[in-house]
């Protein structure tokens, strides 16, 4: 499986920027101008694993296969998408089968560049809960039009088949629930619900995890924007919403595109920094959606394969093909650590730390791990 985000926010918010600096591809335009990102951008990131380095130093493979994450950017939202103003929200449709929805909030002050709030070219206050607001209430406008649609022809099916009824009259309530301003992550559901069905089918975009993306001028990176007052106001928002939150520099991001490995590490430690934008983006995705990486190693290749925490080895067998799960027998498993400190397999073995493992076996973060099978 590959982790997908989608990237919104207002226009001229650093979307686009930290889009080049993530994908390290000058491949969206970023020009100071609102709508600037008409078509979707979408580029497929490699997720920085040291782990996996390692593993190649024992088992020398031909190749390492990393696990990806699919970054989409879409056209900046306005007040008042959902009826049409700006570029309106039809771009949303590009985000639907997103994991998560990275929102990109302008905590920054400069007079050269438009801050647009509502459509045309007027410049806004800065003003980051503000701001999440206005995207949020577009994301819960383009929930509700779907929904509505549905229920629509739903609810005239349910007056002739009784056994539609349920589940009609719970899309009736999520109707109440988004027209009250609330996205759908909040309304309460239980195992068995009906609505359930419809929550998987519709893929609602405010159901989704987000994760708030402060993003701060380079004066601001020594601190992290500790005492950037608009910080401190989009961190009380998200910590309302129960959501997470990075702070990102999009600008230094985008100055480190082209660097090498070397020369990148340099250049952050230069602000005092261990990791850099992306990173620390996709460790929040990871963490937030539950994620985890197990390995396989061994001469054609090293490569890490990523799997929701809980997951049993029979499931996880079956990130690398469904024959796997099909026919599973049975996971030959070694922690991450004993992997490295016994160099490799055979080591592993001759002491004891490779473990046979069977159907209820529940993997963890960074097993290295062979899945035997039979089909």
């Amino acid at each position: 499986m590959s982790l997908a985000v989608g990237i919104v926010g207002l226009p001229n918010v650093g979307k686009s920027t930290l889009f080049n600096a993530l994908t390290k591809k000058q491949q969206a335009a970023a020009e100071n101008y609102p709508f600037c990102t008409i078509e979707p951008n979408t580029a497929i990131v490699e997720v920085a694993d040291s782990r996996l380095d390692e593993l190649a130093k024992i088992v020398s493979p031909q190749q390492i296969v990393r696990a990806t994450v699919a970054f989409t950017d879409i056209a900046g939202l306005v007040k008042g998408a959902s009826r049409g103003e700006g570029l309106g929200n039809k771009f949303l449709a590009n985000i639907r089968e997103c994991d998560a929805i990275l929102h990109v909030v302008r905590c920054f002050e400069n007079s050269d560049i438009i801050h647009v709030q509502e459509g045309g070219n007027q410049s806004a206050p800065i003003n980051p809960r503000s701001d999440a607001e206005v995207i949020e209430t577009e994301l819960v406008m383009a929930d509700l039009e779907q929904l509505q649609k549905r229920y629509e022809r739903f609810s005239r099916e349910a007056k002739a088949d009784p056994k539609k009824r349920p589940e009609s009259e719970a899309m009736a309530k999520l109707i109440t629930h988004l027209n009250d301003g609330h996205p759908v992550r909040t309304f309460p559901r239980e195992e068995g619900d009906p609505i359930l069905n419809v929550i998987k089918e519709l893929h609602f975009l405010t159901d989704k995890p987000v994760i708030y993306c402060a993003n701060i001028s380079e004066d601001d990176i020594a601190d992290a924007g500790a005492n950037n007052e608009h910080v401190k106001a989009l961190k009380s928002y998200a910590d309302e919403a129960g959501c997470e939150m990075v702070v990102i520099c999009a600008q230094m991001e985008a100055d480190m595109a082209g660097l090498s490995d070397e020369e990148r590490e340099e250049f952050l430690s230069s602000y005092g920094l261990s990791e850099g934008g992306l990173d620390k983006t996709i460790r929040l995705a990871y963490s937030t959606l539950g994620l985890a990486s197990y390995f396989t190693a061994g001469p054609k290749e090293a490569r890490a394969w990523t799997f929701r925490r809980g997951w049993k080895a029979p499931r996880c067998a079956g990130v690398i093909h469904t024959d796997f799960e099909r026919g599973f027998i049975r996971a030959e498993v070694i922690a991450y650590e004993d992997y490295i400190k016994n160099n490799g397999v055979a080591g592993s073995r001759s002491v004891g730390a490779l473990r046979p493992e069977g159907k209820e076996y529940e993997m963890k973060d960074g097993d290295v791990v062979e899945f035997l099978f039979n089909v």
